[in-house]
């Protein structure tokens, strides 16, 4: 008896585990914006649920694709391409930062942008 309730626990656990996980990572709903800034001022904004491909800059670039609900810098003629390798950003918060360029991509709005937490 003792082995089937600890077969329960594990896959009430396993289940939970699963439910976290596809909370925490789920898109961000169709409300969210991608933000642009430049030098510390706002350039653009663009509908996350919109797909779009915009270059940013000039001399200095940065290519943003949006696509799918999530935003990415998928090219740049930075020296470092940190903000090419840091991947696709969905969720309202989370920032896609180019130092060499003085660029921030921000997403904002959307249904996770409400308090994660409350402190007691």
């Amino acid at each position: 008896m003792r082995k089937r309730t600890l077969d329960i626990i594990l896959i009430a656990g396993v289940l939970l585990a699963a439910a976290l996980l596809w909370l925490w990572l789920r898109p961000v709903e169709a409300g969210g914006s991608v933000l642009v800034i430049q030098d510390g001022q706002e350039i653009a904004r663009y509908a996350l649920h919109e797909d779009r491909t915009v270059t940013i800059g000039e001399a200095d670039y940065n290519v943003l694709e949006i696509q799918n609900g999530q935003a990415a810098v998928t090219d740049a003629n930075c020296g470092d391409h940190t903000c090419v390798r840091t991947g696709a950003v969905s969720r309202a918060g989370e920032s896609i930062i180019c130092l060499p360029h003085r660029l921030e991509i921000r997403i904002i709005g959307g249904a996770d942008s409400s308090v994660d937490i409350v402190a007691q």
